[in-house]
């Protein structure tokens, strides 16, 4: 694969970039290259609501974050061979019918599941956790609020809008925005955490140390993998 920059600009992680093509592309040829037939999901509990807590963050922290959220629309891959354009297009198949009548339109099942691919794999996140986490905070809503007031897919608070975006909080039911947030924001959690990701889930959840919201994003977790994959769990 070839790869874009993205990787020098995001905060703290060493994520790797993610290389590069035309996005409505591989929407619409991605499905005929997938194998079909994946089995969906059964429904899911209640959504958690999401209540990150406001932090101090030093100067080169908070500009850092906010160059990660503040680049551009992500492209979309371009893959070294057909072996690895088969591999992805099978994921994104899978997942897309894993999904199913949570997102009833399927172009648009494929476009949340290919720029939730590009933020967590930018970020360097497991692309089942951050599944995981988006079942467990809003059941993939895109226009989810929480009582404390977190929007959006990856429920993010209004605060980080002001902290390292542009203040506009009314971004954060964008789909793309919202899922970039997400991913910056849980890689910071886990930097800030030692790697240790049930300290940094309890974090983002704004529950620091209690087992209930990391071990319900695990168990979502299960769902997301291929079967081929593991936790270890």
């Amino acid at each position: 694969m070839t790869f874009e920059k993205d990787a020098d600009i995001f905060p703290l992680a060493g994520a790797p970039a993610v290389p590069v093509c035309n996005r409505r592309q591989l929407l619409t040829g991605s499905l005929g290259l997938a194998a079909a037939g994946a089995l969906g999901l059964g429904a899911s509990s209640a959504a958690w609501a999401g209540a990150q807590k406001e932090e101090f963050l030093v100067d080169s922290v908070r500009t850092a974050l906010s160059a990660a959220i503040s680049n551009t629309a992500p492209p979309v891959p371009v893959f070294r061979d057909r072996k690895a354009q088969l591999e992805y297009a099978y994921w994104l198949t899978t997942m897309s019918a894993r999904i199913g009548n949570r997102m009833v339109d399927e172009l648009s099942r494929q476009e949340f599941l290919q720029t939730m691919w590009y933020e967590a794999t930018r970020a360097g996140l497991e692309l089942s956790l951050v599944l995981g986490l988006i079942q467990v905070e809003s059941n993939f809503r895109k226009y989810a609020i929480s009582h404390a007031g977190a929007r959006g897919l990856m429920q993010v608070m209004p605060f980080w809008a002001r902290v390292i975006g542009d203040g506009d909080a009314g971004k954060l039911f964008h789909m793309q925005t919202n899922l970039r947030f997400g991913c910056v924001i849980l890689r910071h959690y886990l930097y800030r955490e030692d790697g240790n990701m049930y300290m940094a889930l309890g974090r983002y959840n704004g529950s620091r140390g209690k087992p209930q919201y990391p071990n319900a994003v695990f168990s979502a977790q299960q769902k997301w993998l291929l079967p081929v994959e593991s936790t270890g769990s």
